[in-house]
């Protein structure tokens, strides 16, 4: 068991530096000690605010340090599965952004080179981690509405991305919703269908790139309960997310946490503080703690909470919604992989 498990960042962009923060404040298990990034001066930038010692411009030099027992990737989705592989043989602990990568056979490779060497591999999905979501989920599995009928996420964000984001980013399924398609299966179980509509209502330049900004998913799980997703890349009063569940015996509801919750009322009506605006501020509980679970998971020698595998089905569900969006049509994962039969 390592006392102090010490982590190398590959990455030192937007989200690496909220993980690299994170630790440093709020958990005394892991230590991070090196970054890379194939821009250096970013990777340096981020070393001198946080005290890193060691920098490099080609993650490789960092797997085969052997102080480092673990990786935080967080570059760009095209290069994650080769990281993954080259950290599996280099015997280092693995924690890598959502997706695993957009080509399910470099997926399957790299979770096969994970599975042969034996370290552990969690997938970046925050919301999992989100305090409200988690007592949802605990109330679900407690039996508290006995069996659940129906699920609704609702899942807008405050404004859309760059358009050279969106085009590599393997469209609106693969990006935004796979979040909801993971939290649904946390959840309610397996997905069995999936039934994709959707339009481009907020930005015709999106259309151009080749995908849509608004969608709706209809889910069936292999339960026989139902599902929605709503999403939408521009909602003006900030990061929307929502989550309702319908069971025999009630409902749970999870609403937008805001920054305070006092209220003002006068001759006006009744004014209270807005939404959260960014990914990041909504979900900064939940970022700390799935770190904390991936260093209690590497220490402890236990699975982690989001494996390899949510990250493989999450993707599945990403072209099952595409290929239906595409053909107008139900579609099974199965179609997609045929190891979801």
């Amino acid at each position: 068991m390592y006392n102090v498990l010490k982590i190398a960042l590959i990455g030192a962009g937007r989200i690496g530096r909220v993980h690299v923060e994170n630790i440093v404040q709020h958990i005394p298990a892991g230590k991070v000690v090196a970054v890379a990034d194939i821009h250096e001066e970013s990777a340096k930038a981020l070393a001198r605010e946080f005290d890193i010692p060691k920098v490099s411009q080609d993650y490789r030099d960092l797997l085969m340090d052997p102080e480092v027992n673990a990786v935080l990737i967080c570059t760009t989705t095209d290069t994650h599965a080769e990281i993954v592989q080259a950290a599996a043989a280099a015997g280092k602990h693995i924690f890598c952004e959502k997706p695993l990568a957009l080509d399910l056979r470099e997926i399957d490779k790299a979770l096969a080179a994970v599975e042969r060497i034996g370290v552990i591999l969690q997938i970046g999905f925050h919301r999992r981690f989100d305090p409200s979501f988690q007592r949802l989920k605990e109330a679900i599995d407690r039996g508290e509405i006995g069996r659940p009928w129906l699920l609704k996420i609702t899942s807008y964000d405050p404004a859309p991305p760059p358009l050279s984001y969106i085009r590599v980013s393997g469209g609106i399924f693969l990006d935004m919703t796979i979040h909801d398609f993971d939290m649904a299966r946390y959840l309610l179980g397996e997905v069995d269908e999936v039934f994709a509509s959707g339009a481009v209502l907020v930005d015709p330049e999106i259309g151009i790139a080749g995908d849509v900004d608004t969608a709706v998913v209809f889910l069936r799980f292999k339960t026989g309960a139902l599902g929605v997703i709503t999403n939408c890349r521009k909602a003006v009063y900030g990061h929307d997310q929502r989550i309702e569940v319908l069971g025999e015996k009630g409902a749970l509801f999870v609403e937008n946490p805001k920054p305070h919750m006092t209220m003002l009322a006068d001759a006006q009506g009744c004014h209270s503080s807005p939404l959260h605006y960014f990914f990041i501020e909504r979900y900064r509980e939940a970022y700390i703690a799935e770190l904390r679970a991936f260093v209690e998971a590497v220490r402890e020698k236990k699975k982690p909470p989001v494996t390899g595998w949510d990250g493989k089905v999450s993707v599945v569900m990403g072209y099952a919604a595409k290929k239906s969006l595409e053909e107008r049509r139900p579609v099974r994962l199965s179609e997609i992989d045929l190891s979801l039969a």
